[in-house]
């Protein structure tokens, strides 16, 4: 991959600054140089000597600068949620970049979603422009991976850690539908070593990665609070009033959740399995979330041990 006595150089799409992103530069720092395109500086970054290009990734012109003596692209850029027209812009962006990396025959890993409900797939930019981005990725010329991890965990993450939180905050915890949905999360940094092989010997394929225990969501709520001293207590809401809520967030502007979130857990599609590409244990989430509690609490929490899978 790489000349004698150089380390290789990966290309950085979207930065270290986010969940995955902090887990990949842990992941890659110690044997690859690395090069990030993102907009504002990142402090981890700075630390690892990570080289930081400046850029807006939708509205670059020129990548071929930034693909200079690159070895291989890990593209992390998405947001959660936005306009037809801001999603455009950063497809087009990554495909400007997709070509260069194609005429350069440098690898492309590709990190994206599992498959969601057809009335998400089809009914919002989040996902028809992502979903474009994946296929011009695996019909390239390029050696590539797509990576599809379920939901993460790690420090700062927006769906359990934000759990925990609003359940320790609040008296009771809204509950969509009946909890009877399965999550199998998958740490971060377990992701963070599939990208990274991925970037070394690219597979040629799409790889969904899922945790080692499909839990039923209600289990994981009831374990947060039990971590919490506190006792179970749920605002119960039907599909369509948990949708509704969410759109209501959306409207008066936060992003602590959106309707299609909501939608695609209340799917049931979301407790992928174990991936055969990841060697060795994975991560499960109770120690994560033991750890987390004991971090927004200030106190040890009880050892309640590991949670069996539900049917």
């Amino acid at each position: 991959m790489s000349g004698p006595g150089r380390r290789p150089r990966l290309l950085l799409v979207g930065g270290g600054g986010g969940l995955l992103g902090r887990a990949v530069l842990e992941e890659f720092a110690p044997t690859w140089s690395i090069r990030s395109v993102h907009r504002h500086p990142v402090e981890r970054e700075r630390a690892l000597g990570v080289e930081w290009v400046a850029a807006d990734v939708g509205a670059l012109a020129d990548w071929t600068p930034a693909l200079r003596e690159v070895d291989a692209v890990v593209n992390l850029a998405w947001y959660r949620w936005g306009s037809d027209g801001r999603f455009r812009a950063l497809e087009a962006g990554l495909e400007r970049m997709r070509v260069v990396a194609e005429t350069r025959g440098t690898p492309f890993v590709q990190v994206s979603v599992p498959p969601a409900p057809a009335s998400l797939e089809a009914g919002i930019p989040y996902l028809t422009y992502k979903r474009r981005f994946d296929g011009a990725v695996r019909s390239g010329r390029s050696p590539f991976a797509v990576i599809r991890p379920t939901l993460m965990f790690a420090p700062g993450d927006v769906l359990l850690g934000t759990m925990l939180r609003q359940i320790r905050r609040y008296p009771i915890f809204p509950m969509f539908g009946d909890g009877a949905y399965h999550l199998s999360p998958i740490a971060a940094s377990d992701v963070a070593r599939a990208i990274e092989r991925a970037a070394r010997t690219p597979p040629n394929a799409t790889i969904d990665l899922g945790g080692p225990v499909s839990y039923r969501y209600r289990d994981l709520t009831d374990r947060m609070f039990a971590l919490l001293a506190k006792r179970p207590r749920y605002w119960h809401l039907g599909r369509r009033g948990a949708v509704g809520l969410a759109r209501l967030l959306q409207r008066i502007g936060s992003t602590l959740l959106y309707a299609y979130e909501v939608e695609w857990l209340l799917s049931d599609t979301l407790a992928l399995p174990p991936s055969s590409f990841l060697e060795g244990p994975l991560a499960r989430v109770e120690p994560y979330l033991r750890a987390e509690t004991e971090r927004v609490t200030g106190r040890p929490a009880p050892e309640l041990g590991p949670m069996g899978p539900k049917g």
